[in-house]
Protein backbone atom coordinates (compact mmCIF):
# COMPACT_ATOMS: atom_id res chain seq x y z
CA UNK A 1 0.00 0.00 0.00
CA UNK A 2 1.64 3.15 -0.99
CA UNK A 3 1.41 6.68 1.09
CA UNK A 4 -1.27 8.29 -0.91
CA UNK A 5 -3.67 5.60 0.32
CA UNK A 6 -3.17 5.52 3.67
CA UNK A 7 -3.13 8.94 3.44
CA UNK A 8 -6.91 8.75 1.83
CA UNK A 9 -7.85 6.07 4.51
CA UNK A 10 -6.46 8.55 7.09
CA UNK A 11 -8.07 11.92 5.61
CA UNK A 12 -11.55 10.66 4.72
CA UNK A 13 -12.47 9.22 8.32
CA UNK A 14 -10.54 12.10 10.17
CA UNK A 15 -12.78 14.94 8.13
CA UNK A 16 -16.31 13.34 8.37
CA UNK A 17 -15.17 13.00 11.96
CA UNK A 18 -14.67 16.48 12.82
CA UNK A 19 -17.77 17.43 10.60
CA UNK A 20 -20.11 15.18 12.53
CA UNK A 21 -19.12 17.00 15.82
CA UNK A 22 -19.15 20.23 14.00
CA UNK A 23 -22.48 19.52 13.01
CA UNK A 24 -23.64 17.86 16.41
CA UNK A 25 -22.64 20.61 18.21
CA UNK A 26 -24.34 23.44 15.92
CA UNK A 27 -27.33 21.40 15.78
CA UNK A 28 -27.67 20.60 20.68
CA UNK A 29 -26.59 24.33 21.00
CA UNK A 30 -28.31 26.51 17.78
CA UNK A 31 -31.99 24.63 18.71
CA UNK A 32 -31.73 28.15 21.40
CA UNK A 33 -31.06 30.59 18.92
CA UNK A 34 -33.62 28.83 16.80
CA UNK A 35 -36.48 28.38 19.41
CA UNK A 36 -36.29 31.74 20.11
CA UNK A 37 -35.95 32.75 16.73
CA UNK A 38 -39.68 31.44 16.14
CA UNK A 39 -41.14 32.91 18.97
CA UNK A 40 -40.89 29.32 21.42
CA UNK A 41 -42.65 27.39 18.18
CA UNK A 42 -40.34 24.20 19.60
CA UNK A 43 -41.62 22.38 16.04
CA UNK A 44 -40.67 24.85 13.49
CA UNK A 45 -37.59 25.46 15.64
CA UNK A 46 -36.35 22.01 15.42
CA UNK A 47 -37.51 21.54 12.07
CA UNK A 48 -35.39 24.18 10.82
CA UNK A 49 -32.61 23.17 12.91
CA UNK A 50 -32.77 19.22 10.90
CA UNK A 51 -32.68 21.07 7.63
CA UNK A 52 -29.67 23.28 8.53
CA UNK A 53 -27.71 20.19 9.99
CA UNK A 54 -28.46 18.40 7.12
CA UNK A 55 -27.28 21.02 4.93
CA UNK A 56 -24.13 21.17 6.65
CA UNK A 57 -23.51 17.53 6.09
CA UNK A 58 -24.18 17.75 1.80
CA UNK A 59 -22.09 20.94 1.79
CA UNK A 60 -19.06 19.81 3.91
CA UNK A 61 -18.94 16.01 3.35
CA UNK A 62 -19.54 17.00 -0.37
CA UNK A 63 -16.38 19.11 -0.36
CA UNK A 64 -14.14 16.72 1.36
CA UNK A 65 -14.87 14.00 -1.38
CA UNK A 66 -14.20 16.77 -4.09
CA UNK A 67 -11.22 17.53 -2.14
CA UNK A 68 -9.79 14.19 -2.23
CA UNK A 69 -8.11 14.36 -5.40
CA UNK A 70 -6.30 17.87 -5.01
CA UNK A 71 -3.02 18.29 -3.83
CA UNK A 72 0.95 16.95 -4.21
CA UNK A 73 0.58 12.86 -3.66
CA UNK A 74 2.87 12.07 -0.75
CA UNK A 75 5.95 9.44 -1.36
CA UNK A 76 7.06 9.27 1.81
CA UNK A 77 6.05 9.13 5.62
CA UNK A 78 7.01 13.24 6.20
CA UNK A 79 5.13 14.52 2.54
CA UNK A 80 2.24 12.34 3.80
CA UNK A 81 2.12 13.84 7.17
CA UNK A 82 2.00 17.68 5.27
CA UNK A 83 -0.55 16.20 2.85
CA UNK A 84 -2.87 15.20 6.13
CA UNK A 85 -1.77 18.07 7.61
CA UNK A 86 -2.72 20.56 4.58
CA UNK A 87 -5.93 18.50 3.58
CA UNK A 88 -6.96 18.64 7.36
CA UNK A 89 -6.15 22.20 7.72
CA UNK A 90 -8.22 23.01 4.50
CA UNK A 91 -11.15 21.17 6.22
CA UNK A 92 -10.77 23.13 8.96
CA UNK A 93 -11.00 26.44 7.67
CA UNK A 94 -13.75 25.05 5.55
CA UNK A 95 -15.67 23.77 8.46
CA UNK A 96 -14.97 27.30 10.64
CA UNK A 97 -16.22 29.13 7.48
CA UNK A 98 -19.59 27.19 7.77
CA UNK A 99 -19.67 27.61 11.32
CA UNK A 100 -19.43 31.12 11.49
CA UNK A 101 -21.79 31.46 8.74
CA UNK A 102 -24.60 29.53 10.34
CA UNK A 103 -24.04 31.16 13.83
CA UNK A 104 -24.44 34.70 11.92
CA UNK A 105 -27.97 33.06 10.49
CA UNK A 106 -28.60 31.75 13.74
CA UNK A 107 -28.16 35.54 15.40
CA UNK A 108 -30.13 37.42 12.10
CA UNK A 109 -33.02 34.72 12.71
CA UNK A 110 -33.21 35.01 16.87
CA UNK A 111 -32.98 39.19 16.09
CA UNK A 112 -36.11 39.27 13.65
CA UNK A 113 -37.79 36.88 15.61
CA UNK A 114 -37.42 38.98 18.76
CA UNK A 115 -38.75 42.24 16.99
CA UNK A 116 -42.14 43.04 18.66
CA UNK A 117 -43.25 43.23 14.87
CA UNK A 118 -42.08 40.50 14.22
CA UNK A 119 -45.37 37.70 13.32
CA UNK A 120 -45.39 34.92 15.33
CA UNK A 121 -44.45 31.17 13.83
CA UNK A 122 -47.41 28.91 14.23
CA UNK A 123 -47.10 25.68 15.02
CA UNK A 124 -47.74 23.38 11.60
CA UNK A 125 -51.39 22.94 11.37
CA UNK A 126 -51.90 25.15 13.76
CA UNK A 127 -54.52 28.30 13.55
CA UNK A 128 -52.82 31.96 13.84
CA UNK A 129 -54.56 34.22 16.95
CA UNK A 130 -56.25 37.05 15.52
CA UNK A 131 -54.75 40.44 15.76
CA UNK A 132 -55.46 42.34 18.95
CA UNK A 133 -57.12 45.51 17.54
Amino acid sequence: MNYTVIGYLLYLPISIAMTIWVARTLHRNGRIFLVQAFRGNEAMGDAVNHLLVVGFYLINIGFIAFALRYGTKPIDLQSMIEFLSTKLGVVLLVLGGMHFFNMFNFDKMRRKGARPDAPMAAAPGAIPPLPLH
